[in-house]
């Protein structure tokens, strides 16, 4: 009798700002997975938060789907996770409000590629975590720490690893205290960065030149989030590195990620194209060893599992490497740096997506302490 297939729910769009990156790695994964190997199920999540049910989901990535609420047909379906553990299931109701549910559908493993916050920041994963569903990635502390660079930042130099030197500041205090915000965030001159603390594909990311750039970056950060930092700007190369792995992972080749613009901002990453991309990094062979070490350091020491990309600042004068931030949930689309970097590792980016999904599916059964559904 043949093994049935796993099925798979990969879980994209979502409430973050990184909406359009999410749907552009779905459309990826969609593409690439072995169907043979595995049932796929759509689950689309609109810009509002509106949970999607596949035939919903697949025109949301055609870009045909409504993106709220409000746009919804009156009686159109609408699909939810249940959190029952027994369950490790949705169910898509028929949208009329009396009949019940009109399909109920179990999963084996989940593939959230939800950038950002309401998806990469531990909140869904909390979700899949009560539904005692297996799934990508680094668990809830893992991926809260790798979504807040704040909590990021103070962890990784806890654990002794080189960072930037950084200030943080509250949105209250910027409207409580706006002098005093500036004088503080002038502390390591200009040019310097500021950031919205938990958001990534540098959405909100300003370089402020001179004190007169600054109110502006400022506010711009506090658009997105009410945490942000501010940052010494260093004269470095940007290098990558792709981890995989639960318990024992392993580090891809260094790239180096030449942007088209002053830095690499969200048009450098995905409008422009003019950014270039060398992997592997032009590094000497002791550095580029350097990279990959500090990649795995940092991905034990905020608890990752399954992948992040470690993102690096190697300083053109000194030489010296720091730590600029970990993504827990990268970009995934094929041209994306992280598959991109095991690639060039000899791991193809079909093969990638089934490591992922048997390392999720490894990883529950060490919490459950027995076979995962569909063994």
């Amino acid at each position: 009798m043949a093994k049935r297939k796993r099925r798979v729910a990969v879980i994209f769009g979502g409430r973050s700002g990184e909406h359009d990156v999410s749907l552009m790695s779905a459309s990826g994964i969609l593409g690439a997975i072995d169907k043979e190997k595995y049932e796929v199920v759509p689950i689309g999540i609109t810009r509002a938060g509106e949970w999607l049910p596949p035939a919903s989901a697949a025109a949301l990535l055609a870009g045909d789907a409504p993106h709220a609420p409000h746009d919804c047909e009156a009686g159109s379906p609408s699909t939810a996770l249940v959190a029952d553990p027994g369950a490790g299931a949705m169910v898509t109701f028929d949208g009329t409000g009396t009949s019940g549910p009109a399909l109920l559908q179990r999963f084996d493993v989940a593939f959230p590629v939800l950038h950002g916050p309401y998806g990469e920041d531990g909140t869904v994963q909390g979700f899949l975590e009560l539904a005692n569903i297996p799934y990508v990635g680094a668990g809830v502390l893992g991926s809260a720490l790798g979504m807040d660079k704040v909590k990021m930042k103070e962890l990784l130099r806890y654990h002794g690893l080189p960072v930037p030197e950084w200030v943080s500041f509250r949105r209250w205090q910027w409207l409580e205290d706006g002098a005093g915000v500036l004088r503080q965030a002038s502390r390591f001159g200009f040019p310097c960065f500021v950031k919205p603390a938990n958001l990534g594909s540098s959405v909100g990311v300003s370089k402020a030149h001179d004190p007169g750039e600054l109110p502006a970056a400022l506010e711009e950060a506090f658009r997105h989030d009410a945490k942000i930092l501010v940052e010494e700007a260093i004269d470095a190369r940007e290098i990558e590195v792709a981890v995989l792995g639960n318990h024992r992972p392993q580090a891809s080749v260094p790239g180096e990620v030449v942007p088209c613009n002053e830095f690499y901002d969200y048009r450098a990453k995905y409008v422009d194209g003019r950014s270039e991309l060398h992997i592997p990094a032009p590094l000497p062979g002791a550095l580029a060893e350097r990279f990959r070490t500090l990649a795995i350091d940092a991905f034990l020491a905020l608890e990752c599992a399954g992948m992040a990309r470690v993102d690096f600042f190697l300083h053109r004068q000194s030489g010296a490497a720091y730590v600029n931030e970990i993504n827990t949930l990268p970009g995934f689309t094929p041209i994306s740096m992280y598959p991109k970097l095991w690639e060039a590792s000899g791991v193809p980016y079909g093969e990638l997506i089934d490591r992922l999904l048997q390392l999720a599916i490894e990883r529950w059964q060490e919490r459950n302490d027995g076979p995962a559904e569909g063994e």
